[in-house]
C-alpha cells in the first residue's frame, strides 16, 4: 500500500492543481524553516506527528531531514518513545468514554 514511488507523483499533484499545491509547497517550506525553534527539533516533532498519524511517508522523509539537520540515533529514540507514550495516553483517556 506504502510503495515509495507514489512521492514520483507529487509533480502530477502540481500539474492539476498548480494554484493550491504551490501554496501547500510554500507553507511547508515556511513552517520548518529556521525561528525559534531550531530546524532540528521541528523536524524532531515533525516525527513525533509522524509516527503518531503512522505515516511512513513522513516517517522517512522527516527522518532524514532531521539526521541531515544534526539528529541524533538516541534524540530520534527519545522522539519515538515520546511518540509511543502519547498515543498510549490517548488511549487511556479516551477509554474513560467506555466507563459507565
Amino acid at each position: 500500500m506504502y510503495d515509495t514511488s507514489n512521492l514520483d507523483k507529487f509533480a502530477r499533484l502540481g500539474q492539476l492543481a498548480p494554484d493550491a499545491f504551490k501554496a501547500f509547497v510554500a507553507f511547508d517550506q515556511a513552517v520548518v524553516a529556521s525561528g525559534i525553534i531550531p530546524v532540528k527539533y521541528k523536524e524532531l516533532i515533525a516525527v513525533g506527528v509522524a509516527l503518531t498519524t503512522q505515516c511512513p511517508y513522513c516517517i522517512k522523509i522527516h527522518t532524514a531531514k532531521a539526521r541531515q539537520a544534526g539528529a541524533t540515533d538516541q534524540e530520534l529514540a527519545e522522539t519515538t518513545l515520546l511518540a509511543a507514550a502519547l498515543r498510549a495516553g490517548a488511549a487511556m483517556t479516551h477509554g474513560t468514554h467506555t466507563l459507565a
